[in-house]
């Protein structure tokens, strides 16, 4: 009954909202009429869809918006994104867990920006929530951040310094980032709550030639992190990491030839203990290289990405542990696909992920691939309360089926069969291992379905359902809970005005 109630105030409040902005929307669309949009991510990000440095627009401009509808100056921006999903699992993968779980993650952001010449000065304020979760659902500071500040920020842009053609970019304070495909640095999409740092990022751009972005920043530690805490809605701000650097370079280049793009980059991680988080003093250098086309009609697409990455690490998260491991890793990503040039626009595409794993968990060496502060939603699966794999000692090629019946719908079919790197290592972070490697080292097959409706550009709508077929890994290593299969599903509306 408190769920259907629940659920029956949200669509009041929809149904309120819209209602308000339809009444309030007659003021011109800013949008070019005939111009093709590309479909904002499903999350919030209405602080995004501006660029300080390009003289075009890269996303359509919501129809119904704050802006318009308050007649605010041009030098005002503001937008409250809301997304609301019901999620529900049949099933569960990790050690010594029972039964499923469902929840319903509310994320609610509300974006102010003033612009004064050359110079912004804007916030972001973020409220994440997990609906319906209890002692059983294992929730954390990834599904849950309540009333904090993901941004506040300070910048300065100039589209042509000095004359030179070159547009430049500073901006300081607490930020989001997002470089190249999102596998190591990403603004998160399905998650509930994203990721931010606080310092300074400097970016320069030759439109359409290529952009190099540079920053120094301490990653935001997101609170409470305790269950207990998150369950009884206990608040703490958010803090920065202080006693952790996380830096780096990237270097894009544009059309390089027959349409494909790369990038070059380098971060660096610089991780400390400090009071309440212990960790395990990551000092990481992650190299790599990206080279990639974008899908069109009539046409094939590609992508290649490879990372390295070296440095030590501690072998437990213990203070008292003063064992450092000496880490190399690597990834591999590629996909190739072709988008038929018919109706519906479908496109079929292969795509294969590698992350290595720790061969030896008894020696003085570490294997295992850590993926920063990545988004692996988009290559592997939803990351809600399912979030079933993550970017390290897996070894899954797959295929992927996508056709749009209609311009505003998209239907996505993807499956992958999944093995560990190492059988030796751990799955993800489903705390399942078999030191042994006896267990084996295929996981299973993974079939996801999802669609998405952007009923304009203000409202969307998305749904999807996931499989996991367990393989012999998943149903006998120790601790496993069960052989039964998993499914997930979810059904989510997006409002951004």
């Amino acid at each position: 009954m408190a769920l259907k109630n629940i659920l029956f105030r949200k669509r009041s409040i929809y149904l309120l909202i819209a209602t308000h902005c339809f009444a309030g929307s007659n003021h011109v669309h800013a949008t070019e009429p005939n111009k093709s949009y590309p479909s904002t991510p499903f999350a919030a990000f209405s602080s995004q869809m501006q660029d300080a440095l390009l003289k075009h627009s890269q996303y359509e401009k919501p129809a119904w918006n704050l802006h318009d509808t308050l007649a605010l100056p041009d030098w005002l921006s503001l937008s409250i994104d809301q997304r609301s999903r019901y999620e529900s699992m049949d099933g569960t993968f990790k050690a010594n867990s029972k039964g499923g779980d469902q929840q319903i993650p509310l994320q609610t952001t509300l974006w102010l920006q003033a612009k004064l010449g050359a110079f912004r000065i804007g916030t972001e304020f973020m409220d994440s929530r997990a609906l319906h979760a209890d002692s059983g659902s294992g929730v954390n500071a990834n599904q849950a951040d309540q009333a904090d500040f993901l941004q506040g920020y300070v910048a300065w842009a100039e589209q042509n310094l000095g004359g030179s053609g070159l547009g430049a970019e500073v901006v300081a304070g607490r930020q989001t980032l997002l470089f190249g495909a999102g596998r190591l640095v990403s603004r998160n999409v399905f998650r509930n709550t994203i990721n931010s740092f606080t310092g300074l990022r400097l970016r320069v751009l030759s439109d359409k030639h290529w952009q190099f972005n540079s920053f120094l920043t301490m990653p935001v530690l997101r609170y409470p992190n305790a269950a207990v805490n998150i369950l009884n809605d206990v608040h703490q701000w958010d803090k920065e990491d202080t006693n952790t650097l996380f830096s780096g370079g990237v270097l894009e280049l544009y059309n390089l030839a027959w349409g494909i793009s790369s990038e070059l980059y380098l971060y660096h991680l610089e991780e400390g203990d400090s009071v309440g988080n212990q960790t395990r003093n990551r000092h990481y250098f992650t190299p790599g290289v990206r080279f990639y086309s974008k899908p069109a009609k009539g046409k094939i697409d590609a992508q290649l990405e490879t990372i390295g990455q070296f440095g030590t690490v501690r072998a437990t998260n213990a203070i008292t542990d003063d064992r450092n491991l000496d880490h190399t890793a690597w990834s591999q990503f590629f996909s190739l696909g072709y988008t038929f040039d018919t109706p519906w626009s479908p496109r079929l595409g292969v795509e294969y992920s590698y992350a290595s794993g720790d061969n030896n968990p008894h020696d003085n060496t570490d294997q295992r691939f850590d993926q920063l502060y990545g988004d692996n939603g988009a290559d592997f699966a939803p990351t809600g309360i399912y979030n079933a794999f993550v970017r390290t000692n897996i070894n899954a090629p797959g295929y992927i089926i996508t056709a749009s019946p209609r311009a505003n719908v998209k239907t996505t079919l993807k499956h992958r069969a999944f093995w560990l790197a190492s059988a030796s290592d751990s799955w993800g972070n489903t705390g399942l291992q078999d030191k042994t490697g006896q267990s084996g080292d295929f996981v299973g097959h993974q079939l996801e379905i999802s669609t998405r409706w952007d009923f304009n550009s203000s409202l969307s709508f998305d749904t999807g359902w996931t499989h996991l077929f367990k393989g012999q890994f998943a149903a006998q290593a120790p601790l496993a809970p069960n052989a039964q299969d998993i499914d997930y599903f979810y059904v989510q509306s997006l409002l951004r005005f």
